[in-house]
């Protein structure tokens, strides 16, 4: 699969700069966590390795898109797949605060959301995501078509969160990616979190080989077309970590569909702002088509009336 869908009109690529673990106000440092990850190390060792990287954070100038997708009230849940097929992917993210020494930040909302194996997006199901792929609804899921893919996790005393979901898929003219914002202030309420800031909004992105082997399984391999690699995409800006560059280990290297881990330390300002909606400026506009990709690859009308509520499965 090779990327052709690059958007030429988008010249995003922002400087990088190397602070010492210091952002301006408004800035966001990502340093990739790099300790070998298993399900036996503890959350102090992680953010010990956090704080030994400090000296390392890289500043990103400003926050990306949020993109077309989001949806408010996400719920509060480590396990987001309801049922969704694909590759397994256990993520561990450490929030650090990158104006104190890449210190760990506690209570800190850690919010994602991504597609599934053929591209759609829970609220936008019928959104075409280019290519030829199945219609989402034979699936053959019970997913909730509003919930599916999306949630919350608070960060505990060493900043860490972990998710348990899959391998995204892809849609044109997009690169695999995961949607993130980092929130603080605010409080879990009737089982999604309210209040507060968004710090950061950003993606996460997939090393080209890795996805491109995994979209040869299935179900991913019903979804054909030309996949746009990292190069080619107009939001990730070749900054590996520093720009969500996740650090992937295979959970079998023999056995790709067993899945993978993906890890990430997120450093922020707590005293920023910044939540993504509208900043085409800052990092492209997160998956709207160019003019001349197929029609319907954009989301179509307004979010769902009925916003997710915590009548789903959640988990802690």
């Amino acid at each position: 699969m090779t990327g052709n869908h690059k958007d030429t009109s988008i010249t995003r690529r922002r400087a990088l700069v190397v602070t010492g673990g210091t952002v301006a106000a408004g800035g966001l440092a990502v340093a990739g966590y790099q300790s070998a990850f298993a399900d036996t190390t503890t959350d102090t060792a992680a953010t010990a390795d956090a704080t030994a990287t400090s000296s390392e954070c890289m500043t990103l100038m400003s926050s990306v898109t949020e993109g077309p997708y989001y949806l408010d009230g996400a719920l509060v849940r480590k396990d987001i797949t309801e049922g969704k097929s694909g590759v397994p992917l256990t993520l561990r993210l450490t929030v650090v605060d990158a104006t104190d020494g890449c210190t760990p930040v506690p209570g800190a909302a850690v919010e994602i959301w991504h597609c599934d194996a053929w591209g759609y997006y829970s609220g936008y199901t019928t959104a075409n995501p280019g290519g030829s792929a199945p219609a989402e609804s034979e699936d053959g899921s019970t997913a909730n078509d509003n919930t599916y893919l999306r949630g919350y996790q608070i960060a505990n005393a060493n900043g860490v969160v972990k998710f348990e979901t899959i391998f995204p898929g892809w849609y044109t003219p997009r690169t695999c990616h995961i949607h993130v914002k980092v929130h603080t202030g605010g409080e879990k309420e009737d089982g999604t979190y309210e209040g507060g800031k968004v710090n950061y909004t950003g993606q996460f992105f997939f090393d080209d080989t890795i996805a491109e082997e995994i979209f040869t399984l299935e179900p991913y391999s019903q979804h054909s077309g030309s996949y746009t690699t990292l190069d080619n995409d107009m939001v990730y800006d070749g900054g590996g970590a520093s720009s969500g560059l996740l650090t992937l280990k295979a959970v079998h290297k023999a056995d790709p569909s067993k899945g993978y881990k993906g890890f990430l330390t997120l450093g922020i300002d707590p005293d920023a702002e910044n939540t993504g909606a509208g900043s085409g400026s800052g990092g492209g506009d997160g998956g709207t088509p160019p003019s001349d990709a197929p029609t319907g690859d954009a989301p179509t009308g307004t979010p769902p009336s009925d916003a997710p509520t915590d009548s789903a499965t959640t988990s802690s």
